[in-house]
């Protein structure tokens, strides 16, 4: 998925990304997950979802964030330093924020270091460097690298979606709140993101909305269960990624419209 759609990029693309809009992108990062622990807290649910919630927050952005953001017509190069970025960061904060949001819980680094390795930082350094070295060539198939990209993400979303199939099923009554929940935490994201980067050129406006607004659900689940939390604490994680994907679908398909 990474790949595909890192095959759009150049090294010049990256040259012209402004440091001060990534620098406001990486801000409303940091302020996710202290809205996630204000979501939680102000719809009263237990602390198990608390923290959930909170992890949910403090990952990093999506991996299908750079896919989305090129549906768009966003700049995806913004996106995908982001998401490097954030990636990056993210060992020293998310263990950070959740010992001050939700009490000290230990959440082991590795899996973050792993997924950022083996799923972003590879795939987008070859995809960029087999550019940089037949540029004609793979610039002749650009049109069809979001499209494998898009199916990659439909794999995914089954994939997480049957492996927390259980844990939907025996605590359907906790779905309505904690979904509300999602949907809150999801809008004021895009909002966040859209105001961070208010000023800027569109695509990075689009870029700056995705990049804040998208969490990456598949992450915050496998760190409830590193961490040795109950199996409830994955569900905002569940549930947020079905609100996620819905919108930023809907969300690409508004913003690439004729205007």
């Amino acid at each position: 998925m990474i790949g595909s759609i890192s095959l759009t990029l150049s090294a010049e693309r990256f040259r012209r990304i402004d440091a001060r809009t990534l620098g406001l992108v990486l801000a409303g990062h940091v302020a996710m997950p202290f809205l996630a622990f204000g979501v939680a807290r102000g719809l009263g649910l237990s602390a198990a979802l608390t923290t959930g919630f909170v992890i949910l927050g403090a990952v990093t952005p999506e991996l299908v964030t750079p896919v989305m953001t090129e549906l768009a017509g966003g700049d995806t190069a913004l996106s995908t330093t982001a998401l490097v970025a954030i990636g990056v960061g993210s060992v020293g904060f998310i263990p950070a924020v959740v010992t001050l949001l939700a009490g000290g819980i230990d959440v082991p680094t590795a899996p973050i270091i792993e997924q950022l390795l083996v799923a972003v930082v590879a795939p987008m350094l070859i995809a960029i460097g087999v550019r940089a070295y037949a540029p004609d060539r793979i610039s002749r198939y650009d049109g069809y690298y979001p499209a494998v990209s898009a199916l990659m993400v439909i794999l995914i979303i089954g994939g997480v979606t049957a492996a927390n199939a259980t844990v939907i099923r025996s605590n359907a009554p906790l779905l309505t709140a904690v979904g509300f929940g999602a949907v809150i935490l999801n809008g004021a994201g895009y909002l966040s993101g859209y105001l961070v980067g208010y000023s800027a050129p569109r695509p990075t406006r689009i870029a700056s909305m995705l990049s804040v607004g998208m969490r990456d659900f598949a992450v915050a689940a496998a760190l409830v269960v590193a961490a040795g939390l109950p199996p409830i604490a994955s569900i905002p994680a569940v549930a947020f990624g079905v609100v996620e994907m819905i919108t930023s679908a809907g969300l690409a398909r508004w913003l690439r419209r004729p205007r």
